[in-house]
């Protein structure tokens, strides 16, 4: 009776345990999402004075997170508007705004993701909140994010802001 007892309170006390080894094992795609997304974030990220090496390979890493043919719409009221196609020129880009913008940083908040039911594509929509150099109060704007499946990694392959109302 006592073996039952304790074999009864050990499986109790490991099944979180396994519950908790298999998620990290095998993530859901959503959460893999959420974690290129945060790792894009930092990515972005511009130190106070960059070294001018670090601006390359961190241009180069922020396009990494695209598909080859990704396109991104961009519409920031009062600061720009572009459309950005292909990986090369994402890379581009970035490398370019490494170079003015000194000290800026990027946070993506409410982050929901939506897999498809092929699991090939996802859409996440999300809050990103951008401290630009010299400004005080930070720029948010809504995103809406078209994933593909690429051998395995989710790539981004369409990137817009969502216009709403202000």
């Amino acid at each position: 009776m006592n073996g039952r007892i304790l074999r009864t309170i050990l499986l109790v006390a490991l099944l979180p345990l396994g519950l908790w080894g298999w998620r990290v094992l095998h993530p859901s795609q959503e959460h893999l999402i959420q974690k290129a997304l945060a790792g894009l974030a930092r990515t972005a990220c511009v130190p106070a004075n960059e070294a001018q090496l670090s601006k390359l390979a961190n241009a180069q890493k922020v396009a990494s997170f695209f598909a080859t043919d990704a396109e991104i719409n961009v519409d920031l009221p009062g600061r720009f508007s572009q459309t950005i196609n292909g990986r090369d020129e994402i890379q581009e880009k970035a490398l370019g705004a490494r170079a003015v913008l000194n000290g800026f940083t990027v946070e993506f908040v409410d982050v929901g993701v939506t897999v498809a039911p092929d699991g090939q594509s996802a859409v996440a929509r999300l809050t990103a909140k951008a401290n630009f150099p010299g400004d005080s109060v930070p720029q948010v704007e809504e995103l809406k994010i078209n994933f593909k499946k690429v051998e395995g990694d989710w790539l981004i392959q369409h990137a817009e802001n969502v216009k709403t109302l202000h």
